[in-house]
């Protein structure tokens, strides 16, 4: 049985480091197991090059449009998660960043979503806000600024 005092790597778990081109007394010398010539004998081929076939990345098609780099992304809080929250209380970015419900990497802002019930009155500062929010919000007594 063992126990931290007598505890021991199973055999075969830790190998020596394989040293190439150390001279021919440790079996990899010369050409450092990578055979005689020849382009995979060489110390770099560029990635992706296929012996001067075309490559995939041209052979596929390039099609459409990607707005990937320009767009927008906001932060989603959904109205129940504003139920942790007193009556009366300003939810906006900077409260809701304090209470660590935003993820910070949103470039367009705070968007409040619709999902699940709402109880208090709350004044709610975002970006966006869907129509059930919003209705759910009013309903409640609160109030709605779209920045």
């Amino acid at each position: 049985m063992y126990t931290l005092g007598n505890l021991e790597i199973n055999e075969g778990a830790r190998t020596k480091d394989y040293r190439r081109g150390r001279g021919q007394g440790s079996g990899n010398g010369k050409t450092s197991g990578k055979g005689e010539k020849g382009q995979k004998a060489r110390s770099h081929v560029k990635f992706g090059f296929e012996g001067g076939q075309m490559p995939l990345i041209r052979r596929i098609p390039k099609r459409g449009f990607t707005n990937h780099p320009f767009r927008v992304i906001y932060d989603c809080v959904n109205v129940s998660d504003l139920e942790r929250f007193d009556n009366g209380t300003k939810v906006d970015i900077s409260l809701l960043v304090k209470e660590n419900m935003l993820s910070g990497r949103a470039n367009g802002g705070l968007k409040i979503l619709g999902n699940g019930e709402l109880k208090k009155k709350l004044s709610v500062v975002a970006n966006k806000v869907s129509k059930k929010a919003e209705e759910k919000i009013k309903a409640a007594g609160g109030t709605v600024e779209v920045i």
